[in-house]
Formats: C-alpha cells, sequence, structure tokens
C-alpha cells in the first residue's frame, strides 16, 4: 500500500512510518513542523518506500499517483502545544481533517482517523467506553483540543455515511515512549526530566488523579490491526486503544523515582492543578480485544526504562542506566 501519514514527522506518526515500511509499505510523511521534528524521521530520508512533505494540511492537501490510505495525525497532542496554539489545533481538527477525508475521497482510499480519549473530557463514567458521550468543557482551556478532536470524529462519520469511504477512528489514551519531546508538558517527560536532573517530582494537587501508560509499540500495533481491518459498520466506530492498567499519579512518580533512582523526592502544589485536568482516565478496550484482539504486551516498568534511557543523554546524564536502579 502506498499510505499518507499527517503528522508524519510528529511522536506517533513517526513511530507509526516505522512500522508501516517495516511491513512493506510506501510511506509519505507530511507535517508542517509546527510542533513535529524531522529528527523523528532522518533515519528514514533517502529511502525509496519514503518521502517527506513539508506541508500545513489545514491548506489543500495534493498526492499525485495511486493513493490506498491516509492517516490523519496531525496536531498538537500536548497540553503547553494546544494551549500555546489553540487556533492552530482548531483549524487541523477541522480544516485538516475536512482536506485529509476529501483527498481519501477522491483517491478511493482508506481514512484513519487519531483521536483521543480527551472527547470524553473530565469523565463521569469509568472506566471509559466507546458508547461514553462525555463531559467536556467546550469554552475551557482545553476545549480547543477535545472539541477539535470531536468535530474530526463527526465529521469523520459524516464522510462515512454520505460518501461511503472506508474509515477508522482510533481514540488514544496516553501514550508514551521514545520520540516524545523532553518539554512537551505531558507527565511522562516531565517527571523523567526532573528525575534525571535529580530534582523533586512536580506533582499538582494530591496525586489521586489517575493515568493509564501505554507504551507506543503497544499503540502502534492497535494501530496497524485497526487499519487493515476489512471493511465494515463495526470497524468504522471508533475504537479505545491503551493499556487498562490503571494508577494513580503519585503512585507513578513514585515508580518513576524508584527507577531513576531518584532521591530529589517528590513535591505537592495543591492549588495548582490545571483547569479541566480529568480526574480518572482508563480505557475499556473490550472493542478492541473483540474486534483486533488486541492485548498491550509491554510492562509499565520494562517500557518506562526504555523512555528513560532515551532522555538520558537528552539531560546530559551520564549515571548508570536504568535498568542497573531501583
Amino acid at each position: 500500500m502506498r499510505i499518507l501519514i499527517t503528522g508524519g514527522a510528529g511522536f506517533l506518526g513517526s513511530h507509526l512510518a516505522d512500522r508501516l515500511l517495516a511491513e512493506g509499505h510506501s510511506v509519505i510523511a507530511m507535517d508542517n513542523l509546527l510542533t513535529g521534528n524531522t529528527d523523528n524521521i532522518q533515519h528514514l530520508i533517502g529511502r525509496p518506500d519514503f518521502l517527506f512533505i513539508r506541508h500545513d494540511v489545514t491548506h489543500y492537501i495534493y498526492i499525485g499517483g495511486q493513493l490506498d490510505a491516509v492517516l490523519h495525525f496531525a496536531s498538537p497532542a500536548s497540553p503547553i502545544d494546544y494551549l500555546k496554539y489553540p487556533i492552530q489545533t482548531l483549524k487541523v481538527g477541522a480544516l485538516g481533517t475536512h482536506n485529509a477525508l476529501g483527498l481519501a475521497l477522491a483517491k478511493g482510499a482508506r481514512f484513519l482517523l487519531a483521536s483521543t480519549s480527551e472527547v470524553y473530557g473530565d469523565p463521569l463514567v469509568h472506566p471509559q467506553r466507546e458508547d461514553y458521550l462525555g463531559n467536556v468543557n467546550t469554552i475551557g482551556p482545553r476545549g480547543v483540543y477535545d472539541e477539535a478532536k470531536r468535530f474530526a470524529e463527526s465529521l469523520t462519520m459524516a464522510y462515512h455515511r454520505s460518501h461511503g469511504v472506508d474509515t477508522r477512528i482510533v481514540r488514544i489514551f496516553n501514550t508514551y515512549g521514545e520520540r516524545m519531546r523532553l518539554d512537551d508538558g505531558r507527565v511522562v517527560p516531565n517527571f523523567i526530566g526532573q528525575a534525571l536532573r535529580g530534582e523533586p517530582l512536580t506533582v499538582y494537587g494530591d496525586g489521586s488523579q489517575t493515568r493509564s501508560f501505554c507504551y507506543v509499540s503497544d499503540l502502534i500495533e492497535g494501530i496497524y490491526r485497526l487499519l487493515m481491518l476489512p471493511p465494515s459498520e463495526d470497524a468504522s466506530l471508533p475504537v479505545n486503544l491503551g493499556n487498562p492498567s490503571e494508577l494513580s499519579i503519585l503512585e507513578f512518580a513514585q515508580l518513576i523515582n524508584a527507577i531513576t533512582g531518584n532521591r530529589g523526592g517528590i513535591t505537592f502544589r495543591h492549588q495548582e492543578r490545571i483547569e479541566g485536568d480529568p480526574q480518572t482516565r482508563q480505557p475499556d478496550i473490550a472493542r478492541a480485544r473483540r474486534l483486533l484482539g488486541y492485548e498491550p504486551a509491554v510492562d509499565l516498568r520494562e517500557g518506562l526504562a526504555r523512555t528513560i534511557e532515551y532522555f538520558r543523554p537528552r539531560v546530559g546524564i551520564t549515571t548508570r542506566s536504568a535498568q542497573q536502579t531501583d
């Protein structure tokens, strides 16, 4: 297959490119580099089955020749990014999704939308199933991301129902791993960066809010299986992908300190919980298990050890490896 990935120089887009190429497909990665980085795909440049195009998908997308699938991953995805670029975030969710769907329609290509667990907002149902409609503050600061993705889902289903486009929607839950940015503001790089510098880990509130962390290779496996699923009405509906193993932020901070050997401890900022920050987050992956035979395989400690080793040289640390500390 010849496949376009929008946001192809980003954290997830670049890992997805690696997987698709390993499976024998050819990949076009498109990115305007607002939050993506060509370092993530530098190892692919020059391959005959890979092409990088710098382009903003909120403008018309042109790809010559055959195209078998469009994977729409373009979007700021961390709070720091979408709070810094609120209008760009809304535009890529609306105009970018429209342009990507229009391309898929014109080419007769399959379309896969990277949506997010943030469509559930600060959930009142736990764990979150795909039929839960969410608790989202449309005018809050995080609403620019939540609503961009909710609109993108609606537009995707409209193209499926009105134009017969073969579509997929994946709702991604807290994914971590190599190629995350150290400064992207999410809890995994924040904690790892502080731990490797020997600083206390900053926990907002009392640390009772929960997350369910999925290592990047597990997520990519689920996305690939969803992409390759034969067309059906069931396949076109949203699918949660993530690891249902839930722990509190405080427990997570303690784990990071244990793996890195950080003796800086933990500091609490009780008055600084970010507005709209979900209190709980845990995927119900029953649909993914049924449709895809999906099950996360990488243990949290193992995945964190790999991620810590990726970040270690990026904060100038030369101490013994994470695998040797406990």
